[in-house]
């Protein structure tokens, strides 16, 4: 018989997401589960009861007859121990629980004998996982969701402006914790127009803070902060020491600070002293993302925006719930992404199966007992660099391989052969050939060495080859519609089917070249604050 998957609405304070929105229900019918939904589940998230019921799902009235009758339950806030005390024994329970947080729910789980997949726990350094990884999904949106905050509370345009009324500096934004939630931060203010700046203990990001038009500030103190998994390490006291100096010295500049640092099963490091918040200028803005663990800033009210200083301090705790629909979306695809890897049988069964890594991950509690936490991944090692290879030795003989010089012999045999040609042409071709085939000769050797020898700049190489080659045209065409004189002074005009070849070769040339500057000062342009 097909297990049934129960979708509770919320509980927790302002919570409005939901764990399976309606295209994710037919999914799940399809892999052979029944699916029920509490009525006005998804209402906060623009998901009424009738689009579940019109992809197959049951609306129940009531959370005590949807936890009672479910065998998997699919949340997104940790249960609380009433709904903990509704659950049917035995059952299955998938959503974000944080075992290290909460010991008591983890008991409560336990006495119900239940079986519970934390999906705050996945090995996010598995490759295979990121299908599942709802951490970084809600992170991304999170990150997108302080950035849309900072501008609500910001008194300014982030993009600078020149106007008749005036001219509008753009705003400096420093983001403290370039992880998924950073990076997207800094994307979204740098399409906003922002001077954007970014730190993080891992020297690796970088390069992802560069891509998104951000620059990356650096402690001046060398120590590795990879600490696995995708987050941070706590650092030495050395390092800490250097990093307050830096972020004292960014406050003072920026408008907006929007902190992401955390650090897994230790309360947020305080990266924002209260002396650094009266620094800021007045009218700055601080979204403390870590707010829901004490806040990386020394005055963040976790849940609230408060003012003090004159610098707003957000510490909101639902930063991805303010994008209901779209974090449920998200989420709830997380979640079929795991029901798949689950049931690879398609027939409504699921198998907690320890063999596979992530689901060993994943699962906290199995059948009442306590399974967390999960051994270490055996990664695979990474393969030994090859060995150079031996440089092979030279080919005997007189011929010559590929990237090999030209012996001195073949040398001789090739300007031999070439010099009788030249011998043939000069005796047997007519005179006015013999010109043309000079001036073509030459025009070769100097083309070649013209062109080859063009310095790419502001342009690719092909852009800049291209020109040169245009530009040999150019001048060609303007030989042919203006001939030099002759010993009478007379210009000897070509015909016409030569005239216009030439002018239309001018006109094509023309194009290529001022268009492919046109095109660089454009491309140059993205790139200008």
């Amino acid at each position: 018989m097909a297990l049934r998957i129960g979708v509770p609405r919320e509980t927790a304070a302002g919570e409005k997401r939901v764990a399976t929105v309606p295209d994710v229900v037919e999914k799940l019918v399809k892999l052979g589960f029944s699916v029920a939904v509490e009525s006005g589940a998804g209402d906060a998230a623009n998901f009424a009861d009738d689009t579940y019921r019109a992809a197959g799902a049951q609306v129940v009235g009531s959370a005590a007859e949807l936890w009672g009758s479910s065998d998997i339950v699919f949340k997104v806030r940790p249960p609380s121990l009433a709904e903990v005390g509704l659950m049917r024994e035995g059952g299955t329970l998938i959503g974000f629980v944080w075992p290290a947080q909460n010991a008591e729910l983890m008991a409560a789980l336990q006495a119900r004998k239940a079986t519970v997949l934390a999906i705050d726990c996945l090995p996010r350094q598995l490759s295979r996982a990121q299908k599942m990884d709802a951490l970084t999904s809600m992170a991304g949106i999170s990150g997108y969701r302080a950035v849309i905050e900072a501008a609500n509370a910001f008194g300014r345009f982030f993009n600078g402006q020149v106007t008749a009324a005036g001219k509008v500096p753009p705003a400096k934004v420093f983001i403290a914790g370039a992880g998924v939630a950073g990076l997207a931060a800094i994307g979204t203010a740098a399409n906003l127009g922002a001077i954007v700046r970014a730190n993080d203990t891992r020297a690796e990001v970088a390069d992802q803070v560069k891509s998104l038009g951000g620059e990356f500030v650096k402690v001046d103190y060398e120590e590795e902060g990879s600490g696995g998994g995708g987050y941070a390490k706590v650092m030495s006291e050395g390092f800490q020491a250097a990093q307050r100096q830096m972020y004292a010295d960014q406050a003072r500049e920026a408008d907006i600070i929007i902190t992401t640092a955390l650090i897994p099963g230790k309360p947020a490091p305080k990266l924002i002293s209260a002396a650094m918040v009266q620094s800021m200028k007045p009218g700055s803005v601080i979204v403390d993302m870590a707010g829901e663990q004490g806040g990386n800033c020394e005055l963040t009210v976790p849940g609230e925006a408060v003012v003090r200083h004159g610098v707003t301090i957000i510490g909101y705790t639902d930063l991805a719930s303010r994008l209901a629909k779209q974090s449920s979306t998200l989420y709830s695809n997380n979640l079929l992404r795991l029901t798949e890897e689950l049931c690879k049988t398609k027939d409504g069964q699921i198998n907690v199966n320890f063999d596979d890594d992530a689901i060993r991950g994943l699962t906290v509690v199995k059948q009442g007992e306590l399974t967390w936490p999960a051994p270490p991944i055996q990664l695979p090692a990474a393969p030994p660099k090859p060995k150079p290879a031996a440089m092979p030795a030279p080919a005997k003989g007189h011929g010559h391989g590929a990237g090999e010089p030209m012996s001195g012999q073949t040398l001789a045999i090739v300007f031999g052969v070439g010099a009788l040609l030249f011998a043939l042409v000069g005796l047997y071709a007519p005179a006015s050939f013999l010109s043309h085939f000079t001036v073509f000769v030459l025009a070769c050797f100097v083309g070649y060495m013209v062109i080859w020898n063009v310095t790419p700049s502001l342009h690719t190489p092909l852009m800049s080859v291209t020109n040169a080659i245009s530009s040999i045209i150019a001048i060609g065409a303007l030989v042919q519609i203006a001939p030099p004189l002759d010993a009478a002074g007379a210009a000897n005009r070509p015909n016409a089917l030569i005239l216009g070849l030439a002018v239309l070769a001018l006109a094509l040339t023309a194009v290529n070249m001022f268009g492919g500057f046109a095109v660089t000062r454009r491309m140059l342009a993205m790139f200008r604050k």
